[in-house]
């Protein structure tokens, strides 16, 4: 099956590609045409579910990205680099804060957001309120961004070309203390916890002097012995548009390498590509019949040396092992060791061979030469098609369309595997000079030479929709609108027996006079199989009313507003996106009893035990659907003659029938502890989480002398609150509800314990034993007892205020874009291993602001242990920060050079830019924000660029 599928989206693709090329031709040497009549594809119209309307008659919860118009004056890889920055209502948490199940359709189907290049779409936009969302059904409750890809124009073969090339260099890297620092702070750790110290002042000062780094290794992963300055990453696309009445056309292929930051090894050849080919073809069949061929093709590869760098750079201790040792240091005659060393396959560039001991007999440095390579592999291709169908005939304005894709992915790694030997030296010292006695082989090579494919998964998606549509305009003034519409596709994903799936349909009813009263009724039936056959399908309706406040008679002569709108929807929809079980796991027939064989009853004594079958859970023939319950208000608008240009959202949400299995509403003999342990409690609609705040976009247009300025600022601010949850604390203090969603709780700190006398003094604590320099916690409930009944409320780890800052200034032929983002009120924890350093953990430059004897009235970091240090190293809000900050993300300078100086029969434009990317980042705590541990770097991008049209 999966190989039809595949070889039919294949023939289809190469189908849409030259039917593409073949109707160009027939466009431009044909010389009369039939009318064609569509949604107007070269009209500057706005997507919206199911449609196009123009921006006079933008639904209420909608905002739109001119993407063609932006990629003009600041080129991107990543579709959602602008989306919380040109507009409104978006930021982290997803649409609204809703989380990240937001829908993404590309021209009208479920598609992967990664699988569409900035370069290949005309418009984004983004689908916010209930009202707005609802014709796309359950799926969509959380919002949709609608992805429109460029499509033909008609008129002669136009064809642009773009190429890119540009450095990523790192931000900012990991700062680990060196061997002799590493050696000495952990003979402290030992000292601290009542042990005798591991290494002595002899081995410390030989690590520190650096005469023999291969006898008495130094390592820095972040050295450029490992890592280059820069990385380079290019790309180059081509497109082709053209056509006429009778059949447009668009096409478009690209390709893009990254590559990366590391040289050792094998990783120098690491790298990242990419290759598409989209093209589309609109036509007209008849007078009162169009259609459309879609396709896509995308090839993905990812190559990878086998080795994990990053982890063992924020792993692997300074002292521990040197991974390259020179053959220089063998003696001559030491024949056991040279015939290990001749045996190996890996000496490297003839001077080196693999070091290693028996604590750590690989690494990943010498992974990165001889542990073989991987390449990720991923393949995807779509194709769609459509027709629309004008029944004027029958009844004049009415209209039916119906669109038909298949798509298709898989991914699959193919890896050369490798196993390796490492030899561990010992030393010896002859007159002065070092130099190895013997070797002791650690591991074996075998190197089979067979490639092994692993990993393989797919995933096929059909996708289908029907629409009869009705428009119809009385007396110029009364403006109808009537939709009804079929909704539905079914996923197959290896690996899952159930397919998801999503069919609903959807009613929309629409009026307006004179472009000045608005009203809109739309409702979908969404049906879902997660729940109990009497409950699968549901009604969501929304209602939308609008007022364009300036075109009444107080408002219609004023010098201030040039349009004015107001608009109020809300409703309901049905969703089953949170349906799903404690461990996000699918959540398909959680309305039924689970029961379990095969438990066992101890009976005591001799007698041995009886089986026993387990309740799991209770059946729940009322499981039903989660509702999003809303109301919004929008203002929008622009004044002085578009001086400025604002739109504005307030928007109160309620998420209703959340599912958890309530242990608080049933009796306590619904559940059965020990062992076997079983409940009949079922899963249960019981929480509900409130959401309410206000987006808002502002443009500010103005020409001063011979500069064309628009400064932008758009953002979100947002409340997110858990109203009811299924809890059963002690302590009033220690309740969810009525808290933020993103909350983190932990302990409050007092500082840090000064000496045994404060220790003595302070109430007792649960977590391990305690000592001088350890973090000493608030007592809440007063038990005298420091315990997690302590755990208080910190903060929230998300920002409730998000704000957007663009700038665009013209003069002459330049372009300066300028674009940043501010983030304000949430909080994170240094919970990673470069801040709770425990145990035999690698040891950062933060301890050395550590608790000692001397240090104790200054100390910001509690003493080091040898232990797992239970006591520290867990929440609170000791290691609390803010994580409020301004980054500038993207300063870019066009130049489109004048058309006078082109050839027209040639060049017909051109334009030359560069850019910086992720320049920027203001914070107290900068170096944090833009640092990673156990992962490759943050980086800045630095591009150069030209486009050409001919």
């Amino acid at each position: 099956m999966k190989q039809t599928v595949y070889r039919i989206i294949v023939c289809c693709t190469l189908l849409a590609f030259n039917l593409s090329g073949a109707f160009a031709q027939e466009a431009e040497t044909t010389g009369s045409y039939p009318k064609i009549d569509s949604l107007g594809v070269n009209d500057p119209l706005i997507q919206v579910a199911f449609r196009a309307v123009n921006p006079e008659n933008l639904p209420a919860g909608v905002a739109v990205m001119d993407i063609t118009g932006l990629m003009k004056k600041s080129y991107t890889l990543n579709n959602l680099s602008y989306i919380d920055n040109v507009i409104g209502g978006f930021n982290s948490s997803g649409i609204w804060g809703m989380g990240a199940d937001f829908l993404v359709l590309v021209d009208g189907f479920p598609r992967d957001l990664n699988n569409v290049l900035p370069t290949e779409v005309e418009q984004v936009t983004v689908l916010k309120g209930a009202a707005a969302v609802v014709l796309y059904g359950s799926r969509a409750a959380k919002g949709v961004i609608m992805i429109t890809t460029k499509r033909g124009k008609t008129g002669e073969r136009r064809i642009s070309i773009r190429a890119n090339t540009g450095l990523n260099t790192p931000k900012v890297y990991p700062k680990y203390v060196g061997s002799a620092e590493y050696m000495t702070l952990y003979n402290e750790a030992r000292v601290n916890d009542g042990l005798s110290p591991l290494y002595s002042e002899e081995d410390i000062y030989n690590h520190g002097s650096g005469l023999n780094p291969y006898r008495y290794p130094d390592v820095n992963f972040y050295s450029s012995d490992y890592l280059k300055k820069a990385s380079n990453r290019s790309e180059a696309m081509a497109e082709i548009t053209g056509g006429s009445k009778l059949a447009r056309f668009y096409t478009t292929v690209g390709y893009y390498n990254e590559g990366s930051i590391l040289k050792v090894g094998n990783t120098k050849d690491d790298y990242v590509s990419r290759f598409f080919a989209r093209g589309n073809i609109d036509l007209a069949l008849h007078e009162l019949i169009t259609a459309n061929i879609d396709a896509n093709a995308t090839f993905y590869d990812a190559r990878n040396a086998n080795t994990d760098f990053w982890g063992g750079a924020a792993t692997l201790r300074p002292n521990r092992v040197s991974p390259l040792i020179p053959l220089s240091y063998l003696e001559e005659n030491d024949a056991p060791s040279w015939a290990l060393i001749n045996a190996s396959n890996y000496l490297i560039d003839g001077k080196y061979f693999l070091g290693g001991t028996q604590l750590d007999p690989t690494n990943p440095i010498a992974a990165a030469y001889a542990a073989g390579d991987s390449k990720y592999v991923s393949r995807q291709f779509q194709f769609n098609a459509g027709v629309n169908l004008n029944l004027k005939d029958i009844l004049d304005g009415l209209f039916f369309r119906t669109k038909y894709g298949i798509d298709y992915a898989g991914t699959y790694n193919l890896a050369y595997t490798n196993n390796y030997a490492t030899y561990a030296p010992s030393w010896t010292n002859y007159a002065g000079t070092d130099m190895i006695a013997t070797l002791t082989k650690y591991g074996e090579d075998q190197k089979t030479g067979n490639q092994d494919i692993s990993a393989t998964a797919y995933r096929s998606t059909n996708f289908f929709s029907g629409q009869f549509d009705y428009t119809k305009v009385i007396n110029s003034d009364h403006n109808l609108f009537a939709m009804l519409v079929a909704n539905g596709w079914q996923r197959q994903v290896s690996e899952q027996y159930h397919r998801i799936s999503n069919a609903h349909l959807g009613l929309q009813l629409s009026y307006n006079y004179g472009h000045k009263y608005y009203a809109d009724f739309s409702a979908a039936t969404p049906y879902s199989a997660k729940f109990p056959t009497s409950n699968r399908m549901a009604f969501s309706p929304t209602a939308t009313l609008g007022w364009r406040l300036s075109k009444e008679s107080f408002l219609k002569e004023s010098t201030i507003f040039d349009d004015l709108m107001l608009n109020v929807s809300g409703g309901i929809i049905n969703q089953d996106l949170d349906i799903r079980t404690d461990d996000n796991e699918m959540g398909y027939y959680l309305y039924e009893t689970i029961l379990q064989t095969g438990g066992w009853w101890s009976t005591g004594g001799d007698v041995g035990g009886e089986s026993a079958t387990e309740f799991q859970r209770g059946a729940n023939p009322n499981l039903t659907y989660v509702k999003r319950k809303e109301i919004n208000l929008g203002l929008r608008g622009s004044m002085w003659n578009k001086l400025l240009s604002f739109d504005l959202n307030y928007f109160s949400t309620r998420m209703d029938g959340g599912i958890t299995r309530p242990t608080s509403i049933y009796p306590w003999y619904f559940v059965q502890n020990g062992y076997p342990s079983s409940s009949i409690i079922p899963y249960v609609n019981y929480n509900i989480d409130d959401r309410s705040g206000l987006d808002f976009s502002l443009y500010l247009n103005k020409k001063i002398d011979k500069v064309d300025l628009t400064l932008g600022v758009s953002g979100l601010y947002y409340k997110a609150t858990a109203v009811r949850r299924d809890e059963n604390f002690a302590y009033d203090y220690q309740s969810r509800m009525n808290r933020p969603l993103n909350s983190q709780w932990g302990l409050e700190s007092l500082g840090l314990f000064k000496d045994p006398e404060d220790i003595d003094r302070s109430p007792t604590q649960q977590f391990g034993t305690v000592k001088p320099g350890d973090i000493k916690y608030k007592d809440q409930n007063g038990d005298g007892i420091i315990d997690n009944n302590d755990e208080v409320f910190l903060g929230r780890w998300d920002n409730p205020l998000t704000l957007g800052v663009n700038l665009t200034a013209q003069w002459n032929h330049f372009t300066l874009f300028a674009m940043g983002n501010a983030y304000s009120g949430g909080n994170g924890m240094k919970n990673s291993s470069y801040y709770w350093v425990r145990s035999d953990n690698k040891y950062s430059e933060i301890v050395r602001n550590r608790w000692t004897e001397a240090t104790k009235e200054t100390a910001t970091y509690p003493r080091l242990t040898t232990t797992s240090g239970d006591n520290n190293f867990r929440g609170s809000d000791f290691w609390m920060y803010d994580s409020d900050r301004f980054s500038l993300s993207l300063v870019q300078l066009t130049y489109d050079v004048p058309k006078s100086f082109l050839s027209k029969d040639f060049i017909k434009e051109l334009s030359v830019y560069a850019g910086g990317y992720n320049l920027l980042t203001i914070a107290k705590e900068r170096k944090l924000l833009e640092m990673n541990v156990g992962s490759a770097p943050q980086t800045r991008f630095y591009n150069l660029g030209l486009k050409a049209v001919f």
